[in-house]
């Protein structure tokens, strides 16, 4: 159930327009050894898009292994059409092609690294425009993000992720392809399928009305770019070595899983999301606010959180997260419930409840921070009526309770508190309070109202009122059963084979 009512599972396509063969196959799930000469960079397109665009409303173009057992396809960038839905039928990949000017709009730039930071790569898939149209079927997406590339300045010289990396490494804006984008529109389907490996974000929905994501898998790195458990030999990774030849989560840069933006009645369930970036950042950053968001029964991995933002400006309401587990590895990066935003891109985040959540192995479990960035403008964040109701954090051999962020935004003449209650919050390692960052009050809690109980709230008696730094304090905690988590986590690998045994 969610804000707007029930939402059935999805089902597999009654109808198929076109069924095509795959004549391809992988290699320790890769292609790489077929589109080394760019001119064979994308062989699969033209039948693939042509299948699609023929195919009436209401059916399916379906993609399958032949009799011989070759069960890859490559392709270039593809576009839906409304009513129609790609099926990547089980033990089939749809592979992404490494060739930058298979996306590029005409500047040259795909494919590389910039000081601008407007986008010059078409995504691989993209969805414009339609209505009830979708991607499913038990099969997987993949784009190459470790591939090295076949054209351009970087030809032979870095991968996808290698131009990713330069936004670290030098401060670049990466010109590399989205996987899958859905740009306005209304009513589109995602389920089942494996998406991995994107160069950039994986799934994208911007302006829609309507979105159902159920059962599906995002993963970055999979095994063909990585070791078992990530285990990278020193000296392969991209913080070190270009190309790089192994690959790990924290390594490979700005690969959101799942980012909403601007659309309302949006739904991910029963999913896997392990990524190098946000598994979830829902964003408002256009015309359209955010709204009418549900996130039910999901398993998360390593990343940086089922966050909000940093993108507000447009509004941001209507927020449901439940039954969501997070295992963090233990990672440097990773994070666990947050709202994220500064005064460039802040506006009004209201509306967001959080319940029956369990986490462990993060470093960082709650991050509500107004002051993500150090830039300074007059768009300013506003959290409200945020509500924790369920929650339990095992703790981390690595950081034990880990950090929490409360930081609401008072300076330049706002008065703007962050607004949350707390209701049995249970971490089974104390926490601590990070520090003020990025022009922020330098210590925290501040700017922030809590509204405590009746439930337990493990750290409750941390959190101290504060005229000066506007922190107040409601409520009595009393005693409650902490959120069960002895089911909530479930090995990545027991529902993607490619992953890396984690």
């Amino acid at each position: 159930m969610t804000q707007w009512g029930t939402v059935a599972e999805p089902m597999l396509p009654s109808v198929v327009c076109a069924t095509l063969s795959a004549k391809l196959k992988p290699v320790q799930e890769s292609l790489d050894q077929s589109d080394e000469d760019p001119s064979n960079s994308q062989p699969d397109t033209q039948r693939i898009q042509a299948a699609i665009s023929a195919c009436p409303a209401g059916q399916a173009v379906k993609l399958i292994s032949d009799t011989s057992g070759s069960s890859g396809f490559l392709s270039g960038p593809l576009v839906l059409k409304s009513g129609v839905q790609l099926w990547v039928d089980e033990g089939v990949t749809l592979f992404a092609s490494r060739n930058p000017v298979d996306y590029d709009d005409g500047s040259g730039a795909c494919g590389t690294a910039t000081s601008t930071d407007a986008s010059a790569c078409a995504p691989f898939i993209l969805a414009k425009d339609t209505a009830g149209s979708g991607v499913l079927g038990n099969g997987t997406i993949d784009g190459r993000g470790g591939s090295i590339l076949t054209s351009g300045p970087n030809a032979g010289r870095r991968s996808w992720w290698d131009v990713a990396y330069q936004n670290k490494s030098s401060g670049l804006h990466q010109q590399v392809p989205r996987l899958l984008e859905i740009r306005n529109g209304s009513n589109f389907t995602l389920y089942r399928t494996a998406v991995v490996n994107s160069p950039g974000f994986h799934v994208v929905p911007t302006g829609v009305t309507g979105v159902t994501a159920w059962g599906i898998k995002i993963v970055s790195p999979t095994r063909g770019y990585t070791r078992p458990g990530y285990a990278c030999p020193e000296g392969s990774t991209p913080d070190v070595a270009t190309p790089a030849t192994c690959f790990t989560p924290e390594t490979v840069k700005n690969t959101d899983g799942f980012d909403p933006m601007g659309s309302k009645q949006v739904l991910l369930a029963y999913s896997y999301v392990s990524v190098g970036d946000d598994h979830v950042a829902i964003k408002a950053n256009g015309k359209n606010p955010s709204t009418q968001l549900a996130f039910l029964h999901n398993r998360f991995y390593y990343g940086h959180g089922m966050s909000i933002g940093s993108e507000t400006y447009a509004g941001l309401s209507d927020v449901m997260v439940n039954d969501l587990s997070i295992d963090g590895f233990d990672s440097a990066g990773g994070i666990g419930l947050r709202i994220k935003s500064d005064s460039t891109r802040g506006g009004n985040v209201s509306g967001v409840t959080y319940s029956q959540i369990c986490m462990r192995g993060v470093r960082q479990p709650l991050v509500f921070d107004s002051f993500y960035s150090s830039d300074s403008g007059t768009r300013y964040p506003s959290f409200s009526d945020v509500k924790v109701r369920g929650l339990r954090n095992l703790g981390s051999a690595k950081y034990g309770g880990g950090q929490l962020t409360f930081a609401g935004y008072e300076v330049n003449g706002q008065k703007n508190p962050l607004g949350i209650a707390l209701d049995n919050v249970v971490f089974d390692v104390v926490p601590t309070f990070a520090a003020g960052h990025n022009g922020g009050p330098s210590t925290l809690p501040a700017a922030t109202h809590f509204v405590l109980g009746p439930g337990a709230v493990s750290f409750a008696s941390s959190i101290v009122s504060s005229d000066t730094r506007d922190v107040t304090v409601t409520g009595l905690p009393g005693a409650s059963t902490p959120v069960d988590c002895s089911e909530a986590f479930v090995p990545l690998s027991s529902v993607l084979t490619s992953s890396p045994s984690i």
